[in-house]
């Protein structure tokens, strides 16, 4: 059996990834979790540790002595944190990126796969391929911070597998979605928001922005496949991957199907500019996992908001 080690076993990603491995046999899974444990699997082995440390990284390592580790823990909040206070990404996340990559290689981990994400790109109208960003080309400067770190860390990953055995897996993912997210206003993205919204709407709806910018988005099951076949297929020590649906769903587009989901058709929306928004369109180029990994997403726009606003009624 491979021992998994899934870091940030308690947020929206880690969970998920935890029920996609808990049925397969071949795996035996550990977890971290926080104080307060919201999702618990009598398959999974939790461990309470900070990442952020040094020592509580190095006991973790040296007591689970892991196979792969699916490095999805991260300080994650929403767009008006990106825009007032957009340091909160930075300085823990590249501790602990840090920490976890040199641990990997001590440790002997055979497989690391860290989730990065799309904020280095620039807006475009076309899909992305992970070549048409280069380290020299400007990152899109509301995501300047967050961007500089997430490009940091994946060289980080690049650098670690040229020293030893460890394979590394750079991930840049859509805007993810799907239960178990966070659905608090103050700290969610922007596809959680609006289920949350519409969800408690009564007659009227306040949108940030004007409903035009557009989002590539991913329903977290195709995510969690995607990981698994990495894991499966990956023989270079390291890639880099887009992960996404390779489309663009404009913010009223995405507001109007959750409206028709919830047959609230009498919704009025009021659009609010003034409100913290960042007006990016973003496709994602994914040929390149679907040739090396002969992945690509299987859940439509409609099929996964369905689920997704079935769990949200039912657990929030």
């Amino acid at each position: 059996m491979k021992k998994i080690l899934i870091l940030g076993g308690q947020g929206f990603i880690g969970i998920n990834t935890i029920k996609y491995f808990a049925d397969k046999e071949e795996f035996e899974i550990y977890a971290t979790k926080h104080e307060n444990c919201r999702y618990s699997n009598d398959k999974v082995k939790y461990i309470t540790c900070d990442l952020t440390q040094k020592s509580s990284v190095e006991a973790l390592f040296s007591s689970v002595n892991p196979d792969v580790v699916v490095h999805a823990a991260a300080v994650t909040t929403g767009s008006k944190d990106v825009i007032e206070k957009p340091y909160l990404h930075v300085t823990d996340n590249m501790i602990i990126n840090s920490l976890i990559f040199e641990a990997c290689h001590r440790y002997n981990v055979k497989h690391c796969l860290f989730f990065s994400c799309t904020v280095m790109y620039q807006p475009k109208d076309f899909a992305q391929k992970e070549s048409d960003w280069k380290i020299e080309d400007e990152i899109y400067k509301p995501y300047f911070g967050v961007g500089s770190m997430k490009v940091f860390s994946e060289r980080l990953c690049e650098f670690y597998s040229r020293l030893g055995n460890c394979k590394y897996t750079a991930i840049r993912h859509s805007n993810v979605y799907g239960p178990y997210d966070k659905y608090d206003l103050n700290k969610c993205h922007v596809l959680p928001a609006m289920i949350n919204k519409v969800v408690n709407a009564t007659d009227s709806l306040e949108i940030w922005g004007d409903g035009k910018a557009r989002r590539d988005v991913v329903y977290i099951d195709d995510l969690v496949e995607f990981i698994d076949k990495c894991i499966s297929k990956q023989t270079n020590p390291y890639e880099l991957f887009n992960c996404g649906a390779g489309e663009a769903f404009s913010i009223r587009e995405i507001i109007t199907t959750i409206q028709s989901i919830l047959q609230k058709n009498d919704l009025k929306f009021i659009y609010d500019e003034t409100k913290p928004n960042i007006p990016t369109t973003v496709i994602l180029n994914c040929k390149k996992a679907n040739q090396l990994l002969d992945w690509s997403p299987k859940t439509s726009l409609k099929q996964g908001l369905k689920k997704t606003i079935n769990w949200y009624i039912k657990h929030k």
